[in-house]
Formats: structure tokens, sequence, C-alpha cells
């Protein structure tokens, strides 16, 4: 079986895929994907996400010019989470931050600035 048959899609055909720095191993994004933007991924060497807040396909770059190049990819154990190990080119994050993940807390939940 292949990568896509092997995919415990949740009870909305969906499946988090997070996102990383294939060189520095950097959490840049985390998003969902269905069968169709998981199989286009696979197709084109790029990544595809599910917007749920859109409810449509999306190719991650394909306005703002912030592709990921797909390096490599693994599925978790349980077969329901997928890792994408990606070159990014330009920032992974809509607010124009390198990764979604920028802001820190502190174990009490305080957020550390700067």
């Amino acid at each position: 079986m292949g990568l896509v048959e092997e995919v415990k899609f949740n009870e909305s055909g969906l499946v988090p895929a997070i996102i990383q720095d294939y060189q520095t191993n950097e959490i840049l994004m985390l998003a969902y994907m269905n069968k169709e933007s998981l199989e286009l991924t696979l197709q084109n060497k790029q990544t595809y996400f599910w917007s749920r807040s859109r409810q449509q396909l999306w190719h991650k770059g394909e306005t703002s010019g912030n592709i990921q190049q797909v390096k490599e990819i693994y599925l978790d154990c349980d077969n329901d989470t997928i890792l994408i190990k990606v070159h990014q080119i330009g920032v992974a994050c809509h607010t124009g931050a390198r990764s979604c993940f920028f802001r820190k807390f502190d174990q009490s939940g305080k957020e550390i600035r700067g």
C-alpha cells in the first residue's frame, strides 16, 4: 500500500500535516490535508492543503510565492498525522513570520516577549 491508502483521515476527511524545515528541523506550520491535497503534494512535490475556513483546496505559495518544496514525508505510528519536511522558499506564516510558531510562553502560560 502507498501513503494515501495508509493514512487514516478523520470523520471530516482530513489529516493534520506538520510542516518542518528539512535542514534546521524548525516547525514551520500545521495545516490539514484531504486525499486530493495529499495526492497533489505527492504528484507536484510542493505542498497543498485543505482550508477549513474557506472550505477549499490551496497550494501553499500560489499567490505569495512562499512555496514549500517537499523533501521527505513521514507518517506517524497511528497513521493519523503526517510530517512533511520541506525546503521553505520565503516565509511559512501568513503574518510574514518565518514560522507560524513565533509566540513563546513560559510554563505558567505567560507570553515571553523579545
